[in-house]
């Protein structure tokens, strides 16, 4: 009995302890959930990737600059002279008034040699007339030639031909050591531009024109060139004299001159060609007496580059007035093609004009003609810089006391005209005002608003002054104007 009911406890034990039994299943996967996880980390890893990229970008110049510290570049300078005497045109005016108390001082001696002789002559007397024509006979007869038996026989010594020329080849042999001086100051600046045929194959096609460098701020060589040739060019090219070629830039140009400077970065110039390059001496163009005197062209002046000229300057006075600027043009009796480029030497070797026959008249469109460097100096100064050039849209025109009086109107820098939509047209400066102040200079010359201007940021407003003729007197008026970039007037 207790057996059977030990078995019958060990059957009915496992039934109270069911309930503790459980089955593993496996979980099922979410699959949506699986993708958004997959989503999120790769986009996570984009994000910083983008960061990573981001902030290297931003930190690398930092970091670089820190690293490999570069020199800040020099501010470069072309300090407007003065029209004072040279000493050369002093020792000048010394000799031609030495020159001329000499020929004085010969003539009053030869007047009184001959008054001196005239007294001698009549104080001889009657009774010496027999000793003074025998002192004649004696000398007569030993002036009298030798016959041929007692005359040695002379040779016959053949004149060179080249003799008299001697003078006028070293004249031109100086002349070729200033121009070898001033080459090596000289680029040759070349425009690549690919062209497309109907055929879609592609030609390369090239311009060139005349530089010369003019400055050298520590990390880049300026060079002063033509910006028209170099219009829609997709590289720059710079040959320098011992023909090595670099890569160019455009820093700053002008649209009224045609100006541009050039910067060439000097780490892509070696050290043999910075060695043989020089920087060119801009000179002046307003010293008196200039015209009539020697000058040297150089450049491309028929089309070819590495030309070169010589002559004289035939005028300088020749006025060009432009949008906020006026500028003398000198003539030479050079001839050249119609569009030459390249700059005008004088005998100190340095530049006086820049080339530019586009303001020729049509009988002498083949003549030489240059811009004067000194009203060029205060814009080279700027495009050197690489500043904006401020445009305003006034074109003035120095009026002298006697025209001023012809005319009746006031004398001093007269506006003739103004550019259409420009900003001293939309503030009410008219055509026939009378500038009269810029800022806080005053304007007696058209050189002195173009020396305001080029001191004047175009951030800033300037203060015009004009005076403008009413019923009977002339009324005082003043415009605040903002000049604006003169690529954007």
């Amino acid at each position: 009995m207790s057996d059977e009911k030990n078995e019958e406890v060990l059957h009915e034990a496992p039934s109270d302890f069911e309930f503790l039994q459980e089955k593993i299943k496996e979980r099922p996967i979410n699959k949506k959930k699986l993708l958004k996880r997959t989503i999120i980390t790769a986009s996570m890893a984009v994000l910083f990737g983008l960061l990573a990229c981001l902030s290297f970008l931003l930190l690398e110049p930092v970091l670089n600059n820190w690293l490999y510290p570069e020199e800040e570049p020099e501010i470069v300078t072309f300090p407007q002279e003065k029209n004072e005497m040279r000493p050369e045109d002093m020792l000048t005016e010394g000799t031609t008034t030495g020159q001329e108390e000499s020929e004085t001082e010969e003539s009053s001696s030869l007047q009184e040699n001959g008054t001196a002789s005239a007294q001698m002559t009549e104080a001889v007397p009657e009774n010496s007339t027999e000793n003074t024509d025998t002192a004649e006979t004696e000398i007569n007869s030993s002036e009298q030639p030798k016959t041929e038996e007692s005359a040695p026989a002379m040779e016959t010594v053949p004149v060179d031909p080249i003799k008299p020329l001697e003078p006028y080849q070293m004249q031109y042999e100086e002349l070729y050591k200033v121009y070898q001086e001033i080459a090596s100051s000289m680029v040759t600046v070349t425009a690549v531009h690919a062209d497309v045929d109907w055929f879609n194959n592609t030609d390369q096609s090239e311009g060139t024109t005349a530089g010369v460098i003019i400055a050298n701020n520590n990390r880049e060589l300026l060079i002063l060139s033509r910006k028209s040739s170099l219009d829609n060019a997709q590289a720059i090219r710079v040959s320098f004299c011992d023909d090595v070629e670099a890569d160019a830039v455009i820093k700053q140009y002008d649209e009224n001159t045609d100006l541009a400077v050039l910067a060439v970065d000097l780490k892509y110039i070696g050290s043999d060609t910075l060695s043989a390059v020089t920087v060119a001496t801009l000179g002046s163009s307003v010293i008196s007496g200039i015209t009539g005197t020697p000058v040297i062209a150089v450049g491309n002046l028929f089309g070819y580059k590495d030309t070169v000229c010589y002559g004289m300057i035939t005028s300088k006075n020749n006025v060009i007035t432009m949008a906020d600027s006026e500028y003398k043009l000198m003539t030479t009796d050079i001839y050249a093609g119609t569009s030459p480029s390249g700059i005008l030497v004088d005998m100190n070797r340095e530049v006086i004009g820049i080339i530019d026959n586009s303001h020729n008249h049509e009988e002498t469109k083949n003549l030489l003609s240059a811009v004067g460097i000194t009203e060029l100096k205060g814009l080279i100064t700027k495009l050197s810089n690489g500043e904006d050039i401020p445009y305003v849209g006034i074109y003035v025109q120095d009026i002298s006391e006697q025209t001023g009086s012809e005319l009746g109107i006031l004398p001093g820098v007269y506006i003739v005209d103004i550019d259409m939509d420009s900003p001293a047209m939309l503030k009410g400066i008219q055509k026939g005002d009378i500038l009269v102040r810029a800022g806080t200079q005053q304007i007696n010359s058209a050189a002195d608003y173009m020396n305001v201007l080029r001191n004047v940021h175009v951030e800033n407003s300037i203060d015009i002054v004009v005076r403008r003729a009413s019923v009977n007197a002339y009324e005082e008026m003043h415009f605040m104007i903002q000049p604006v970039k003169q690529n954007e007037g």
